[in-house]
């Protein structure tokens, strides 16, 4: 063999036994190979209906097949003093002190230092290559994540994990771990949340007072609340899975499932009594509307459609549609944020939108889910009726953008609301006074004239229900302008009982708003 093969030869042969060296010591070393990012495998749904008997091995065998696919997650981070001092949780997330921040009433002191919060939630693995799901709240402020599984020491290290992305508006998180342990990961798999009924059984599992992989059984006692004091984004609802499964601190991100042993729900959030957790009122996120973000979750952003409007919260009655000119209880009745594209393309408070890109809307949660599902930037056309006239103009959707929608909520809560004089009583459960020169110059954006000012609501009755709060300024009252307090008094007075009065409203921080309200 001649020498430069030879070089060749040994040079080779000094590679592989270097190679075989490396995975030796990596063997012995106990080293776990890194996370990949991969593509995001999402569970399938399976939406066959759910039948068969409950037996005593039921629930112990979901526990058995499922716990292994759920996480404890441990969070550090560093937050300023005044948002350590959280009390009650009546109502608000199960896991104010342990975990992120959302949920719970709050009170805070003006103390500003950074101090270090361990927090804990739970989680659940939807995909082999380490994708775990849990709550926003959870995760939203860590500066460090860990990862525990049920087989791990209670006094070992977790594994590090990151954020991939986050969504506010369905309080989800989807992070991964950056390192996977030795064994193939357990993946769930996922329900239909839409076949859910009260009576259900369910199951729920999670790190509750870190009491990792702890059991809990109950029924689906709700479908489609909404409360507005557990929506993670205020003034946008989510409708939640309300359910009597145990759900404590520590529960916030873990799964809800059904008698098959799928994904039904994440669970989010309590109500309490303020003196203890549980109470038998607990909400989980659904499936289903968690699996419409995932694929968006992945690349790092939820991208969602806005037109500038806001929807009555009350559902249109027959009587309601009648005073709107509408043949039937149809549609959403809008008010108009800020220069949005809907005052762009002429919609006015108090239209109601019948059709959005040529689709029926059959109420107002259908006109917001139409909107969100519209890539920004469509043109799309709406369908209105005004006066009980009907029209069609062009939209172009924009791009919401909640931290920004937040932060001007904040601001406008935040301005002293004036108290007026010489209240009148109104017959609708609020009394109204004369408009004073400071609030007339605070009107901008209008043609400046106002009837009355709210000055008191009465709690329970017709405006209070509304929506109409003091400082309200109307200025229409049923499609007519009025200039005085007598003006609305007399617009009001020719109303009928039991009929509505449809009244464009000025809201300082909002602008106008246009509230149906019911005479008794």
């Amino acid at each position: 063999m001649s020498s430069k093969k030879s070089a060749v030869f040994y040079g080779f042969l000094i590679a592989l036994a270097s190679l075989v060296t490396g995975m030796v010591i990596a063997s012995r070393l106990d080293l776990t190979p890194a996370s990949q990012a991969g593509s995001l495998s999402i569970p399938a749904t399976n939406s066959a209906p759910l039948t068969g008997a409950l037996d005593a091995t039921t629930f112990r065998t979901i526990a058995h097949d499922v716990s292994p696919a759920v996480v404890s997650i441990i969070t550090r981070s560093k937050r300023p003093m005044q948002t350590m001092q959280f009390f009650g949780l009546n109502p608000g997330s199960p896991f104010d002190g342990q975990g992120g921040g959302q949920g719970g009433n709050r009170r805070r002191n003006q103390q500003q230092e950074l101090v270090p919060v361990e927090g804990a939630g739970s989680g659940y693995v939807i995909d082999k290559a380490g994708f775990i799901l849990t709550n926003n709240h959870v995760v939203e402020d860590a500066e460090q994540i860990q990862v525990k599984f049920q087989d791990m020491d209670a006094l070992e290290d977790g594994l590090p994990a990151k954020v991939v992305g986050r969504d506010l508006l369905t309080d989800t998180a989807l992070i991964q771990l950056t390192e996977l342990p030795r064994q193939p990961l357990t993946e769930v798999k996922f329900g239909d949340s839409s076949q859910m009924r009260p009576g259900d059984w369910v199951m729920a599992i999670g790190n509750p007072y870190r009491f990792s992989n702890t059991v809990t059984v109950g029924v689906v006692s709700a479908v489609g609340r909404t409360p507005q004091d557990l929506a993670p984004v205020p003034g946008r609802d989510l409708e939640f899975i309300q359910t009597d499964a145990a759900i404590n601190r520590g529960n916030s991100g873990g799964p809800l499932l059904n008698i098959r042993g799928e994904v039904i729900g994440t669970n989010t959030a309590i109500v309490s009594d303020g003196n203890s957790g549980n109470i038998g009122l607990g909400f989980a996120v659904p499936i289903n509307t968690i699996t419409e973000v995932l694929p968006q979750l992945k690349t790092g952003k939820v991208v969602r459609g806005r037109i500038g409007v806001q929807v009555s919260k009350f559902p249109m009655t027959a009587e309601d549609a009648k005073d709107l000119g509408l043949p039937g209880a149809m549609g959403a009745v809008v008010d108009i944020v800020g220069d949005g594209p809907a005052k762009t393309a002429g919609i006015k408070a108090g239209d109601v939108i019948l059709e959005f890109n040529g689709k029926p809307v059959k109420n107002s949660s259908d006109l917001v889910s139409m909107v969100v599902r519209t890539a920004p930037g469509t043109t799309v056309p709406v369908k209105i009726s005004r006066a009980g006239k009907s029209q069609t103009l062009n939209v172009k959707v924009d791009e919401l953008n909640v931290e920004a929608e937040q932060s001007q909520t904040a601001r406008a809560a935040q301005r002293p609301q004036q108290q007026q004089e010489e209240p009148t009583d109104t017959g609708f459960g609020m009394s109204i006074g004369p408009v004073s020169p400071d609030q007339g110059r605070q009107m901008r954006g209008t043609n400046g004239k106002a009837g009355a000012v709210v000055t008191d609501v009465t709690p329970g009755e017709a405006a209070n229900r509304a929506g109409i709060a003091p400082g309200d300024i109307i200025l229409a009252v049923n499609g007519q302008e009025v200039g005085s307090v007598a003006e609305v008094e007399r617009a009001l007075g020719k109303v009928e009982s039991r009929h509505s009065a449809g009244l464009l409203i000025w809201r300082q921080g909002q602008g106008e708003v246009f509230v149906q309200v019911r005479k008794r």
